[in-house]
């Protein structure tokens, strides 16, 4: 495509001015005397409750230490917040109280966004109206409702937003008609959001302020209808959905005993009483277990009654009624209590006589609570949310019982223990061999030190059959999944490539290469078309061109040439399209490193590694950088330094070595956005059975389960179930034929696990990604629907790119129990993909689907104009994910050989592209084509 273009060349503290703060209720001040007379009994009572739960504590039992890890600090110090865990893999946090003792700013309208990707913060448009104290919910269309709350201007709000992650953006909804905060708030299975109970106007002398009132939110109209009132007035109550759809509420303050529990049925709208709680409750939990009955813990008492101690107990729905369990090793109140994916479930902080840094783990089988390490800092108020990764996040709170002492100090905890096993093993041991997942989800391995042997490993029998042995043997050479569903084997100091046809089991011969290569590295680029670079063969020596080859004609061609030529590199497809070769070998170990531009077919030089290495790994990260790990240097050694590439600046960072220096060793990416590196091979301890995984949140390296054998030269492919396939390789006894599966070690039930049934394939960029299923709503929302409550009980749907490693979680416009759709898909690699759905932070089984090539369309100008600094800047629309190079010249009459090459055009949205000519600021005027490759 040529088309030109002429540049132009023209619990709150609710605060009156001067309130001292101190000890309380939490969040309260201490000069009590200027408030009226229900605040004065308020004060009192919950210094009563500090006292009484001070009573009764145990001694922890003990539990393998558990994994608490502090990570970014929110941007905001904050409790009383709300945060939700939104469709993107991200997590809003909204509102609650800050550290600021001046009462209008002390209620928040700022937001912020966690990516764990990054592991960092960042600050998103903040609220229509400051408010802490509400609740937040996940909507099936992908928007999250905010609810109610207080602040210090407007009181008690009725008022209602929602929060839409596609845009940042907050738009007003219906609002309530009784103003609330400490309500609860529940998604009911027909979409609509029950709303219940609560705190009113505190100024009401003597009066009562819990409200017996409950409405429901339709977000198809957005406005909120009455439905029948509780039987009993209260706030700081839970809300627990149960595995029949109803609701049940329990225990919270009121002047009714808070005892009482009543369930809320859907289908009449109607209240009725159940069975009461043994013990009075208030600033409890109450978690639902799968095997459907409820956990409730902890938690203070009012009107005298006595405090519950630290017990808990169990609700069955079934009966109606309430029984007791083991009791926590330490009660508290006005903490969290989280839903894990192994099925135990977590209590985190809260107070008792004081703030408390402990947590401890429920364990259903045993109905026993097991100490789970300590948090870096005691807080209540904060909130829990279970990531997609099986992790628990934890946020801000409030750090003492000074009402202004809110924390920003996130950390995160984790239980997994990842495990090694035996699986089948080959029918023929190797190195130098290649490992593809196929997109039938069965894992394709070839040649190596058989040569031309072939066979295929099958998941979910555990066990390897041959298939048809290549055309050509070859030895470290590479296989490349097709966007056909073909396998494209190339190099291994051969000119002859060939083609696997997983249908057939049959090889075919294709195009011959320009040059003869090994421990070179192919790359699927984004228009379908294969990278080749770099390799070595004694009678040619280092290649300096590259090549490219088209499955549509089955022909290789050179394209640029390298700035370096270089062996036992690695090459990354970055997010940009562009390719990043790093490191290798010529005459001696490169810290030099490359882009290829598939736009104009150019190489440049980009930020050098401070140590030069090669038999390293390179690994694609979420957020987009490139880990750099271990390797061989020829001054240094074998290496235990690791480095990260960021793409947007050209440099690298020095991170936090390797625990053991190791090179040939294998890297993969998990689910779990960390990093595996297992085995490899080092001087001082020869061939290595160790593993070690990387936390991009942390920047820090951890161990993690041996191999069975110790190898080198192996191979490594993340299978559709999650576990990673190890295969093949060198160790102390020579060539191995054994391979092993690494489990991250969620430990969760089958019968909890999502399960894809259908999924979009072929998946046109720009279209939606529709998927269906059982599973898509998890163990109903796994708490008590308040403010601290962080709901995951909905679908997270995540695409991998099977060659590029690249990942994302779609936006959502509707979810439900067994089905998700996404936003329009962009700005992903074509090619196959693995398709996994996480609930509850339990990953399904991956479906593999195709992520078709676009083919440009006819290209329309929509925007020209010069920047500030004389660059001229346009814009134009076409097919969603189309790749274009731009060429620039003062003569459009010349050839265009004769063009300068300006770049690639930059996908800025969907099907709207832009570029920019810094140059225009010296010409008055400039011609443009538009290349495709």
């Amino acid at each position: 495509m040529s088309i030109a273009y002429q540049c132009l060349s023209a619990f709150r503290g609710k605060r009156v001015k001067g309130a001292q703060t101190g000890s309380g209720k939490p969040g309260m001040p201490a000069n009590a005397a200027i408030r009226r007379m229900k605040t004065n009994y308020l004060t009192l009572h919950f210094a009563l409750v500090l006292a009484a739960l001070g009573f009764g504590l145990a001694i922890a039992q003990q539990a393998p230490a558990a994994a608490w890890t502090t990570i970014s600090p929110m941007i905001k110090a904050r409790y009383g917040h709300t945060v939700t865990l939104l469709p993107n893999g991200k997590l809003l946090a909204a509102g609650g109280c800050s550290t600021n003792l001046i009462d209008s700013l002390n209620y928040l309208s700022a937001a912020e966004l966690y990516d764990p990707a990054s592991g960092s913060w960042a600050v998103t448009r903040t609220q229509r109206a400051p408010r802490a104290f509400h609740t937040a919910t996940l909507l099936p269309s992908g928007k999250v409702l905010i609810v109610g709350g207080y602040n210090a201007s407007s009181g008690v709000l009725a008022s209602a937003e929602l929060y839409d992650p596609a845009s940042g953006t907050w738009t007003t909804t219906g609002a309530l008609t009784s103003a609330r905060e400490y309500h609860t708030a529940t998604l009911l299975p027909n979409g609509m959001v029950l709303v219940v109970g609560g705190e009113t106007n505190q100024f009401i002398p003597l009066g009562n302020p819990s409200l017996v009132s409950a409405e429901l939110y339709d977000p198809a109209t957005g406005r909120w209808a009455a439905t029948e009132a509780l039987k009993y007035g209260r706030y700081q109550h839970t809300a627990t959905l149960l595995q029949n759809g109803k609701v049940l509420v329990a225990g919270g303050n009121g002047y009714s005993p808070t005892i009482t529990a009543e369930l809320y049925d859907p289908a009449s709208g109607s209240w009725a009483t159940t069975g009461a709680l043994s013990t009075s409750r208030v600033q409890h939990t109450a978690t639902l277990l799968p095997d459907g009955r409820v956990l409730a813990a902890g938690g203070g008492s009012t009107f005298g009654l006595p405090p519950p101690g630290p017990s808990a107990e169990l609700y069955d729905p079934v009966a109606g009624t309430w029984t007791a369990t083991g009791g926590l090793n330490t009660n508290r109140a006005s903490h969290t209590a989280t839903l894990l994916p192994n099925g135990k479930v977590l209590a985190i902080g809260g107070y008792n006589s004081g703030v408390l840094s402990s947590a401890e783990l429920y364990d259903p089988a045993t109905g026993i609570w097991t100490a789970a390490g300590t948090l870096t800092k005691g807080r209540l108020l904060h909130t829990a949310t279970v990531l997609p990764n099986g992790k628990v996040l934890v946020a801000g709170g409030q750090g003492s019982l000074v009402s202004s002492d809110a924390l920003s100090n996130v950390e995160s905890y984790d239980y997994a223990v990842g495990t090694w096993t035996n699986t089948g093993a080959l029918h023929n041991a190797r190195y130098g061999h290649t490992a593809t997942l196929l997109a039938n989800g069965r894992v394709l391995v070839t040649g190596g030190s058989l040569p031309s042997s072939v066979e295929v490993y099958d998941p979910n029998s555990g066990s390897w059959s041959t298939t048809n042995s290549m055309i050509v043997g070859r030895t470290y050479h590479t296989a490349t999944l097709l966007p056909n569903g073909k396998v494209l084997a190339a190099g291994g100091s051969t000119l002859y490539s060939e083609l696997y046809n997983p249908n057939t089991g049959t090889w075919t011969l294709t195009g011959m290469m320009n040059a003869g290569r090994n421990f070179l590295t192919a790359t699927l680029l984004p228009n379908g078309s294969v990278l080749v670079a770099g390799g070595y063969t004694p009678a040619t020596g280092f290649p300096s061109k590259a090549e490219l080859y088209n499955p549509g004609t089955g022909t290789w061609t050179n394209t640029g040439t390298m700035t370096i030529p270089r062996d036992s590199h690695t090459a990354t497809l970055l997010p940009n399209g562009k390719v990043l070769i790093v490191g290798g070998n010529n005459g001696g170990s490169l810290a030099s490193a490359e882009l290829y531009d598939p736009a104009t077919g150019m190489w440049r030089q980009t930020g050098w590694m401070f140590v030069s290495r090669y038999n390293h790994t390179a690994t694609l990260l979420p957020d987009g950088k490139v880990l750099v790990a271990g390797g061989e240097s020829y001054s240094s050694g074998i290496l235990s330094s690791v480095e990260l590439y960021d793409p947007d600046t050209g440099r690298w960072t020095q991170l936090s070595g390797l625990i053991a220096p190791r090179h040939l060793h294998t890297a993969t990416a998990l689910p779990n956005g960390r990093v595996l590196v297992a085995g490899g091979y080092n001087y001082g301890s020869g061939t290595l059975a160790s593993a070690e995984l990387y936390d991009p949140n942390t920047g820090k390296w951890s161990t993690t389960g041996t191999l069975t054998a110790p190898r080198a030269q192996a191979r490594s492919v993340l299978l559709p179930n999650g576990k990673v396939l190890v295969a093949g390789g060198t160790g102390s006894a020579g060539t191995l034929s054994s391979a092993e599966l690494y489990d991250i070690g969620l430990g969760f039930s089958a019968s909890r696990q999502p399960q894809i049934a259908t999924v979009t394939s072929p998946l046109s960029l720009g279209g939606s990604l529709a998927l269906t299923g059982s599973g898509f709503r998890g163990v109903s929302e796994g708490s008590c629907g308040n403010s601290q409550d962080s709901a995951a009980d909905y679908p997270l749907v995540q695409l991998r790119s099977l060659e590029s490693g690249q990942t994302t979680f779609l936006l959502a416009t509707n979810w439900q129990t067994n089905s998700f759709t996404s936003a329009p898909v962009w700005g992903f690699p074509p090619g196959y993909a693995l398709a996994t759905v996480f609930v509850n932070g339990i990953p399904s089984t991956g479906s593999v689907l195709n992520v078709s090539v676009p083919l440009p369309t006819g290209t329309t100008l929509t925007d020209a104009k010069r920047l500030t600094n004389g660059a001229c800047q346009f814009c134009f629309t076409n097919s969603v994910g189309a790749l274009f190079g731009v060429l620039a010249s003062t003569n459009p009459t010349l050839p265009l050989s004769n063009w300068t090459a300006l770049g690639g055009a930059t996908e800025v949205s969907p099907g709207q592209f832009q570029f920019t000519d810094p140059q225009a600021a010296n010409t008055p005027c400039r011609f443009y084509r538009l290349r495709t490759p």
